[in-house]
């Protein structure tokens, strides 16, 4: 069924059923029905005859309007003038019909209409060709009823193309090539991504053979420092959420696109560039070569008003966060001889600063200019596959001069770009360059429609690099399934805050993200971003992971704490957020509910083993009565710390933060100007029980750690108020909190963070 078989023509001629399932659809009406249009006025007169049908849920009267609305748009092919185009055009509209397919009996009619036509006008079928326009989970019901009942006699083709997504996952994707693979053979199924028929795309491997022998010796770690494979869009995801919040941009773009791309670029050469299957086992060869990717080989973004549009296309409540990513980028690296050490860098989003796609090898350059360092040797040595958009606005390979001149990748539909326009590519300007392009850039769905037709399988994904590609990213998406993507503002704006680096093998975002929380819904004011929050260190996640992350903090700061110095000492603040030990304490026996050390008591403390004489409450009760001023508590508190705390500073000290912006037990109203040197203190709280003990800022602020801890949607109000307050604030205690030698971290749980 490969028409190329030793370069032979191995398809016999005759009729040609075309069915475009879902031929109604968006993508039929932007890509397909052009494609389509371009392979019957290509093969014209070289022997076949054409049936055209679209296919559609809707009935007959309904769908007949929509699909001649689609045809009478279609544009003309270049190569044809205007007047042969309006005849082939015409052809071409009377060979189209409208079929409703929706159920198993409307299947059987088409097939019966087919075998009818065939049989007045005396025609031999070569084959029958479906293109199914639909979303993947029809993919399975449709092709077994293509199956039962629509199959050509045994002498004539069948070929289904499918779009993606081709799964969710590894286990998904399994799944379904079970399914398809119960009603069709793997030689009859082409899955289709675009990408693979781009001119670009397409000549990555006639490149590489075309200058192999200059490549051959530098294709290797020894000269090459880096790779970048780059899909960049201004769009959002406006209009598409429903598919997109299931997807992200990784299942959108890295898995399939762009790994793709690395593909034809690093896999082994074929002997033959003709041979499908030499191909396929090179790419398998290849993806088994890729090292694990996991978390730390990521960073991932979303782009501030998807969640918003999320709400509003989802029908989602305003309490509804999707931790779908719209940028990624991630460093991919090959364990073999040849790429060992090479990072990749494969990255994707949407809401950037402009639409560009490019696959660049950036190699090392060992010149050290002492003089003239605009001297083409000098420069940045690199070949770029350019997709397209961006400064060149056209498909191209470049290849620096310093390199080396390279062969034309095909003769005839290729030419070597010899006037340069004034604009720079990737740090050159485009006369530092030797340029190939196509010399009629072609739709890509157009190339790949006429290759189904001429049953060329290396354009397309089979089963098993399908499986092959779902294997190693499934491992990754799972595990940033519970990661909060780096919010970005989109655009121009975007500065560089989604800049990566690497560090080892592991990647992580090069600058800090500003937190500045201003007015929900205001275009340009308002970012929330992780990284920063009132020019301290900030961690934010959900409740759970956040809670789990300072007890890992902690625990990490104790161990520390006990190697160096053979001792912890850590207070805790009562409250809503943390309990209670020893910093703060509200004036009510231990005994009683109220009391921060019950709360302790029954929540940690009994639960663990600590001993008694480790642990320190306030002494509020003390000879029958509650924090009297002259029974001396305070004193006596403080007196406990100076015994037991060196230098009074405590190793940890973790805070809450109320709804009105005290801390422990200092309120707005508290007065510290006489006591400024005191660690421990009397105060009076505005709600019961009124009376209260508490450290002072100054014991804090001697702290060699200070945590905030603020959760939940009702604090929202408060961060956001607190992110526009510039130092201190006699009305938020909270901002008294400013660690002298210490650090100051606080930790926001989204609900807090984002309202």
């Amino acid at each position: 069924y490969n028409i190329y078989k030793n370069g032979k023509n191995i398809d016999r001629l005759g009729h040609v059923t075309v069915v475009v399932v879902g031929g109604t659809g968006d993508l039929a009406r932007k890509y397909l029905w052009q494609g389509f249009f371009q392979l019957y006025a290509d093969q014209i007169g070289k022997g076949h005859t054409f049936s055209f049908y679209g296919g559609g849920l809707s009935p007959t009267e309904k769908g007949t309007p929509l699909l001649f609305g689609i045809l009478k748009e279609l544009a003309c092919p270049p190569e044809l003038s205007a007047e042969r185009c309006t005849l082939v055009k015409d052809q071409f509209l009377h060979l189209s019909k409208y079929h409703q397919l929706k159920t198993t009996e409307d299947y059987e009619k088409l097939s019966q209409q087919i075998k009818q036509q065939l049989g007045q006008e005396g025609m031999v079928e070569a084959g029958r060709l479906f293109y199914l326009s639909v979303p993947a989970f029809a993919y399975a019901d449709i092709a077994e009823k293509i199956n039962n009942t629509c199959r050509p006699p045994s002498d004539a083709w069948l070929r289904v193309v499918l779009e993606k997504p081709f799964g969710h996952d590894l286990y998904s994707a399994q799944a379904l090539d079970k399914k398809l693979s119960d009603q069709l053979k793997e030689k009859e199924m082409y899955r289709i991504d675009h990408y693979l028929g781009k001119k670009v795309v397409s000549k990555i491997l006639p490149f590489r053979k075309e200058n192999k022998k200059l490549l051959d010796p530098i294709w290797n770690k020894h000269h090459i420092e880096r790779i970048e494979i780059v899909l960049k869009e201004t769009l959002d995801a406006k209009g598409r959420i429903q598919f997109y919040d299931q997807y992200g941009v990784i299942r959108d773009v890295l898995q399939n696109h762009l790994t793709e791309v690395m593909t034809l670029m690093l896999m082994n050469l074929p002997a033959n560039l003709s041979n499908s299957m030499e191909i396929l086992q090179n790419k398998l060869n290849f993806l088994a070569s890729l090292q694990h990717v996991d978390n730390s080989n990521a960073v991932v973004g979303q782009y501030q008003a998807y969640n918003g549009e999320v709400q509003e296309e989802l029908n989602k409540t305003k309490d509804y966060f999707s931790l779908t990513p719209t940028f990624a980028g991630v460093v991919i690296h090959v364990d073999n001889a040849q790429y060992e050490g090479i990072p990749i860098f494969m990255t994707s989003g949407k809401a950037l600063d402009e639409r560009v796609s490019y696959a660049r090898v950036l190699f090392k350059n060992d010149v050290f200019c002492i003089q003239d360092p605009n001297n083409v040797q000098c420069k940045s040595k690199q070949i770029i596959f350019y997709l397209g958009h961006g400064n060149l606005q056209y498909p191209a390979i470049l290849i620096s001069k310093n390199l080396f001149k390279p062969e034309l990748v095909s003769s005839g539909d290729w030419k070597e770009v010899t006037e340069y326009k004034d604009v720079n590519v990737l740090g050159l300007p485009l006369s530092d360059y030797y340029i190939q392009s196509p010399v009629t850039p072609r739709e890509a769905y157009c190339e790949l429609i006429s290759h189904v037709f001429f049953g060329r399988k290396d354009s397309f994904i089979s089963a098993e690099g399908l499986l092959a590609s779902w294997a190693f990213w499934t491992p990754l998406l799972e595990g940033l399934s519970r990661v909060f993507p780096r919010v970005y503002p989109g655009g121009e704006a975007n500065g560089n805050l989604l800049n990566f680096q690497l560090q080892g093998h592991q990647v992580a975002f090069s600058h800090e993200a500003v937190v500045n929380i201003i007015n929900p819904g205001a275009k340009d004011n308002f970012q929330v971003m992780q990284g920063k929050y009132r020019s301290s260190e900030m961690v934010s996640a959900w409740a759970q992971e956040l809670v789990e992350r300072l007890a890992s903090d902690l625990l990490l700061a104790a161990e520390e704490a006990i190697r160096e110095e053979g001792q912890f000492h850590l207070a805790l603040s009562g409250g809503s957020s943390p309990v209670a030990l020893l910093l703060d304490e509200r004036c009510v026996p231990h005994t009683e509910t109220g009391s921060n050390f019950r709360s302790i008591h029954d929540l940690l403390l009994q639960h663990i083993r600590i001993p008694y004489f480790n642990i320190h409450p306030m002494p509020v009760h003390l000879t029958q009565r509650l924090c009297v001023e002259e029974d001396g508590g305070p004193a006596l508190y403080e007196k406990e710390i100076n015994k037991h705390v060196n230098g009074s500073s405590f190793h940890y000290i973790l805070l809450g933060v109320g709804q009105d912006g005290h801390t422990a037990s200092l309120f707005q109203d508290t007065k510290l100007e006489n006591d400024e040197e005191r660690l421990v203190i009397l105060t009076e709280s505005p709600i019961k029980p009124h009376q209260r003990m508490s450290l002072t800022f100054t014991a804090i602020n001697r702290a060699r750690r200070v945590g905030v801890l603020i959760m939940g949607k009702s604090k929202h109000e408060l961060v956001s108020q607190l992110s526009r307050i510039k130092g201190e604030s006699s009305k938020y205690p909270i901002t008294k909190v400013q660690p002298k030698t210490g650090t100051l971290i606080w930790y926001i749980d989204y609900d807090a963070l984002l309202g």
